[in-house]
């Protein structure tokens, strides 16, 4: 079981890891060896999600997120296959607790008219400067 936050908890059978074989670090022994994880998620079909923190989680998860619904994370990052399985349960519980934070909605704010003064008083002065670069008439 993970538990991500008091409410939201994923049970094991929830998850689904593979081990397969790695590119990273270790040597020849990632030819023989199966230390890499992959951790599968069915977040869409998960009843401990509330239905806000899964489309934020679809956001959040982008190009891992698959087409049936799934989080996939694929990790290799060490020698060890028991510290890859626990780096991916980790990034998922980060991932769904980063999911389960509501965005703050943005207030729309106007610009102050003392801005929008000295703005055109810029602009003003920039157009002056280059209206006086250009040709020296030589009669003057």
């Amino acid at each position: 079981m993970l538990q991500i936050t008091d409410d939201i908890r994923i049970e094991d059978w929830e998850i689904t890891e593979q081990f397969i074989r790695a590119s990273g670090p270790g040597g020849q022994n990632v030819n023989k060896t199966s230390s890499a994880v992959e951790l599968r998620f069915e977040a869409d079909r998960s009843p401990n999600l509330p239905g806000p923190v899964k489309g934020r989680l679809r956001r959040l998860a982008g190009r891992r997120w698959t087409k049936e619904g799934a989080v996939v994370l694929q990790v290799d990052e060490t020698r060890s296959q028991a510290r890859n399985r626990e780096i991916a349960r980790q990034r998922l519980a980060d991932l769904i607790a980063k999911a389960c934070e509501k965005p703050k909605r943005r207030v729309p704010t106007r610009p102050t008219l003392a801005s929008k003064r000295r703005r055109i008083e810029g602009k003003k002065a920039r157009g002056e400067k280059k209206a006086l670069r250009g040709r020296v008439d030589p009669d003057n």
